[in-house]
């Protein structure tokens, strides 16, 4: 083999596999603020909004959403069948671990900060200024709340 022939096997072959990794199906797709459609979220207690990015968070497929959180709000103890990456977008969020709200136990997130918990980890959360978090993982997903008497789809 001559040595042009060498040096353009690698190129050529990482041209190749990179197009065959290429993820198939969803369309590259840019989405703007001001195109978000912000709903009530049952799940959780009133006060907050969900803007779906991707999805359905009902299926075994990737999701991202968005959580708008007003001054003052709590999120009481849960857990959730999937491992749950919150990156905070404004604001700043409180995240502590445990079954009993406890806002001593807790750490805040400012701007930019980033939790990753497994499945199953009891947390709770809170905020003193409105804060939007992104949330994204893999379906299906859902919230258990500790007590059934947290939980806004019981009450």
């Amino acid at each position: 083999m001559n040595a042009l022939a060498r040096h353009c096997v690698v190129p050529i072959a990482l041209i190749v596999f990179a197009g065959a990794a290429a993820p198939q199906g969803d369309p590259h797709r840019i989405v703007q603020p001001d195109q978000l459609k912000w709903a009530d979220v049952p799940s959780l207690p009133a006060g907050a909004k969900i803007a779906v990015i991707e999805g359905p968070m009902n299926e075994a497929k990737p999701f991202t959403i968005r959580l708008r959180f007003p001054a003052d709000y709590r999120i009481p103890p849960h857990i959730h069948p999937a491992v749950e990456r919150v990156t905070v977008l404004s604001g700043t969020f409180h995240l502590a671990m445990g079954e009993k709200f406890d806002p001593a136990a807790g750490q805040a997130m400012p701007t930019g900060a980033t939790a990753i918990m497994p499945a199953g980890m009891t947390h709770y959360a809170w905020t003193a200024a409105e804060t939007v978090v992104q949330l994204h993982g893999m379906g299906p997903w859902g919230i258990t709340y500790v007590r059934d008497a947290d939980d806004p789809r019981k009450q």
